[in-house]
């Protein structure tokens, strides 16, 4: 991995459709932005934080996320998800993460991230199965 330092962010953006409603999504019976779909672009948001400095076959995975959804958003509303690196402990990374819709913030909380080699991690996970 390349040198990297806290306070970097990255973003996601998604503009809601019915795929990610939560009647959909079988996380609830509205029509409203789900909740997983919102975890989802706060972890995609945590990624693009790290991509460019990943090396080789680096990635990373996620181990925690801790988060609060706040507000419901509405179908054809588009929402941005920000991650920002507050701490770096060895191979774990922290993040302070929040969505929000276009007229303000609907989550927020932190979520952890852990750097692995991606082959490996592939081996050791499918082994379960032999």
């Amino acid at each position: 991995m390349k040198n990297i330092e806290t306070n970097i962010s990255g973003t996601a953006e998604i503009t809601v459709s019915d795929r990610e409603l939560a009647v959909n999504a079988e996380s609830g019976s509205l029509e409203v932005f789900a909740t997983p779909f919102m975890v989802a672009l706060m972890e995609k948001s945590a990624c693009n934080c790290l991509a460019d400095y990943l090396e080789n076959d680096e990635t990373t995975v996620g181990t925690e996320i801790n988060v609060k959804h706040v507000s419901a958003t509405p179908n054809g509303m588009k929402v941005t998800a920000t991650a920002t690196l507050t701490e770096i402990n060895g191979r774990e990374f922290v993040f302070s993460v929040k969505a929000s819709d276009e007229t303000g913030i609907i989550g927020e909380g932190t979520h952890r991230r852990f750097l692995v080699n991606g082959t490996k991690f592939i081996q050791k996970t499918y082994s379960k199965i032999k």
